[in-house]
């Protein structure tokens, strides 16, 4: 009786992934790998390594490298002092950075593109104090910024479950045997919320790395990222399903090694916790 409730409980999530996840998936794979006589060719997929599609697959790695090293910079110091704060007072600081994700995705990006313009809210306060504008918008610098941004959470909270769950025990333990506090931090904390920073870069790096909205948004078509390759493959006027669908499995294994890695640190983590 338990296994059948269980059955019919779990019916709505196997026909949700089945419709909106296995069947597109599917579609992608077998457009990826045929042309338009639906005849099997891996030139849809080799078609990454060709110099028009590499640049920007370049790019936009390194793009990614840099948002998720912002966001780990910025995420691991808050994450630690959010950790040292009470329960109470955790939970409403961790709500004022989860606020923003209830926001519409462009509606976040656009509030970018208005403080980043060249007559902006930036640059009328910089006028306002005397000093001299720079000019951010239609620049990687732009795409950084908002990128970093977008993907922010995904980064601290990971980082600050792992925090949270280190045994105080452990801390005061060093503390007693005379321990700094950077030691503290390098020898203890660090590694023992490894997990949760390979969490918190698998959820960033992998995203932002596909990301097109926000540098058509911020970029203004300057900057020009695997993920508008993409996009464009799909839905321009010379719109190639196949290709599209062929560099789209080229960039998965980026994913795919992502996910490789995060299981091997995450078992780790398990078997950390069973000693």
């Amino acid at each position: 009786m338990r296994k059948l409730t269980s059955r019919i409980m779990s019916g709505p999530y196997i026909i949700w992934m089945i419709i909106f996840t296995v069947i597109p998936l599917g579609l992608i794979v077998y457009n990826g790998f045929t042309n338009s006589a639906g005849n099997f060719t891996l030139d849809n997929v080799a078609a990454i390594a060709d110099p028009v599609n590499a640049k920007p697959l370049l790019l936009s790695f390194e793009m990614s490298l840099i948002v998720t090293g912002v966001c780990l910079i910025l995420a691991f110091p808050l994450a630690l002092i959010l950790s040292k704060y009470s329960k109470n007072k955790n939970s409403f600081i961790v709500m004022i950075f989860i606020l923003p994700m209830w926001m519409n995705f462009m509606l976040r990006t656009l509030a970018w593109r208005l403080i980043l313009l060249n007559n902006g809210f930036l640059n009328q306060w910089l006028t306002t104090i005397g000093l001299d504008p720079i000019y951010l918008m239609n620049t990687k610098t732009a795409i950084v910024l908002g990128t970093a941004y977008d993907y922010f959470p995904f980064m601290v909270l990971p980082i600050y479950n792992a925090i949270s769950k280190i045994d105080k025990d452990v801390i005061c333990a060093a503390q007693d045997l005379g321990a700094t506090g950077m030691r503290i931090i390098t020898k203890i904390i660090m590694p023992l919320s490894l997990p949760g920073v390979i969490s918190g870069i698998t959820m960033v790096l992998v995203p932002s790395m596909s990301e097109f909205v926000i540098a058509d948004m911020l970029g203004g078509g300057k900057v020009y990222l695997i993920g508008n390759v993409i996009e464009q493959s799909f839905n321009s006027g010379y719109a190639d399903v196949h290709m599209g669908s062929g560099l789209s499995l080229s960039l998965m294994v980026f994913i795919i090694i992502s996910m490789i890695i995060y299981r091997i640190f995450d078992k780790g983590e398990e078997a950390d916790g069973v000693w």
